[in-house]
């Protein structure tokens, strides 16, 4: 097993123990559950979360999983700001930019330093972890559905990682190529996202 991938599956792992919040009672269960599944019933948080995983691999070294774990703890930052009642404007530009960003950054291979790449992905963690508490249900509990969307948006991370590392390593000349394209038809659709017709 290559390192790569045993970084994946170690960032995988860590976060499993959060998947005991699914068998606590039914209200914990609940705002798990909603909390999991919020990522990924939107497009514009798919994308913006798998280009994560994808630009991290590319970037490779310290930042294949500093870039993802940045991301993850700004979102709970967001999250944080928004169930105290701070006002951050323009979440919905913010999460379509996430998308445009990020896909240009992987169809340019931009090879920035893991700063500067992890605090990128920060900033646009924040709008994604605002609207995800934003749009929290009612009944909810607010740590088990924390607990969800963390988990749930690791996971894509980890997905975006394994994609760079499935196709990406196809071979280097059509692997890298094939991971451009991925980024520009990415970067379209967060521009349909921002235009309305996506």
């Amino acid at each position: 097993m290559n390192r790569t991938l045993r970084t994946a599956l170690v960032l995988a792992a860590t976060l499993y123990p959060a998947l005991a919040y699914a068998h606590v009672g039914v209200g914990e269960t609940s705002g798990f559950a909603h909390g999991f599944t919020h990522p990924i019933s939107g497009l514009d948080h798919v994308l913006a979360m798998i280009l994560v995983g994808v630009f991290a691999f590319q970037l490779g070294g310290r930042a294949l999983w500093l870039v993802p774990l940045s991301f993850v703890g700004m979102m709970a930052a967001g999250g944080i700001m928004s169930m105290n009642g701070i006002h951050v404007p323009l979440i919905e530009l913010g999460i379509a930019l996430s998308v445009i960003v990020l896909g240009t950054a992987v169809a340019f291979e931009v090879k920035a330093p893991v700063a500067i790449a992890a605090g990128l992905a920060g900033l646009f963690a924040i709008f994604h972890g605002y609207a995800h508490v934003a749009e929290m249900p009612g009944g909810a509990g607010g740590l088990e559905y924390a607990g969800g969307f963390m988990l749930s948006t690791a996971l894509l991370h980890v997905a975006g990682i394994g994609l760079g590392q499935v196709v990406g390593r196809n071979s280097q000349q059509a692997g890298s190529y094939a991971l451009r394209v991925i980024g520009s038809v990415f970067a379209l659709a967060g521009v349909g996202i921002l235009s309305g017709a996506l």
